[in-house]
């Protein structure tokens, strides 16, 4: 199979996609037609990640190391700054990139880092995280057979997205690859564990326009139990994505990117918050 280490395309305003843990730019594959057409779009595979950069030497992995190779890759496609949509992982990466004065606006897909610190839904992700490699590396012999029959796709993901058999069966093969080719994926759990998610003021400190848009039927991170810390975000507004699951690019790519441009199209007419 082909990795690529980003997509590039479209015009108009920059518009950088940060994808989730363990995944790669190809979550955002079936949302490309619709934003490309807006937006210059700009969908890197995270560093550690199956075709993605490597960190720099003596680096450990770190929501902070990641996002300072992203401000790199920004600076390399031109962007001083850019409106930012991610998910999962990739929304609180989003949240810190506007931190530092990189974003236009943010759109956070189900954003991670919205939990407590040492309670059972942080250490319930540890456990789902781990079962999740331990089912997709038992899977990994039969990989080409499960992407390619709709209800075995479905089954596959029934924890990632509503409707896994609306995937194509190379983005699906790209996902399941993509996971067990993550060379950070235990290093970045740890990490992630030890510093803990965002605070009260370091989530003060987002300044552009937020958008957190929460997939109803999200399995891996619940609204309930994982967002409330994020309500300390500025004036951000919240809306749910009906009927998807926690990748929700590929249960409905029409409302998940007509969220992404009517959020990005009223900040750029001065209409955001």
């Amino acid at each position: 199979m082909n990795v690529t280490p980003h997509f590039r395309g479209g015009a108009g305003e920059p518009l950088v996609l940060i994808h989730g843990f363990s995944s790669t730019w190809r979550s955002w594959e079936p949302v490309l037609p619709a934003l490309t057409a807006h937006h210059d779009v700009f969908a890197p595979t995270l560093p550690g990640h199956h075709g993605g950069p490597a960190f720099g030497d003596g680096v450990r992995p770190s929501v902070e190391a990641i996002a300072d190779v992203l401000e790199r890759l920004m600076d390399e496609a031109g962007f001083e700054t850019a409106h930012l949509a991610g998910n999962s992982l990739g929304g609180w990466l989003a949240l810190e990139l506007a931190r530092r004065g990189r974003a236009r606006s943010v759109v956070g897909v189900s954003p991670a880092g919205g939990w407590a610190r040492d309670t059972p839904q942080e250490r319930r992700l540890r456990r789902f995280f781990t079962r999740l490699h331990r089912l997709t590396s038992l899977g990994a012999r039969w990989d080409e057979a499960i992407a390619r029959r709709p209800r075995l796709r479905r089954l596959a993901f029934r924890d990632v997205c509503e409707r896994g058999d609306r995937l194509t069966p190379g983005q699906a093969l790209a996902s399941m690859r993509g996971l067990l080719g993550c060379s950070v994926y235990w290093e970045l759990i740890e990490a992630i564990e030890a510093a803990g998610p965002p605070t009260a003021a370091w989530l003060a400190e987002v300044k552009a326009p937020v958008l957190i848009a929460w997939a109803e039927r999200d399995r891996i991170l619940p609204q309930r139990g994982y967002s409330e810390n994020l309500r300390a975000i500025p004036g951000a507004q919240w809306t749910t994505l009906r009927g998807c699951g926690h990748v929700p690019m590929g249960d409905d790519p029409q409302l998940v990117a007509q969220t992404i441009l009517d959020f990005t199209s009223a900040v750029s007419r001065g209409d955001g918050p």
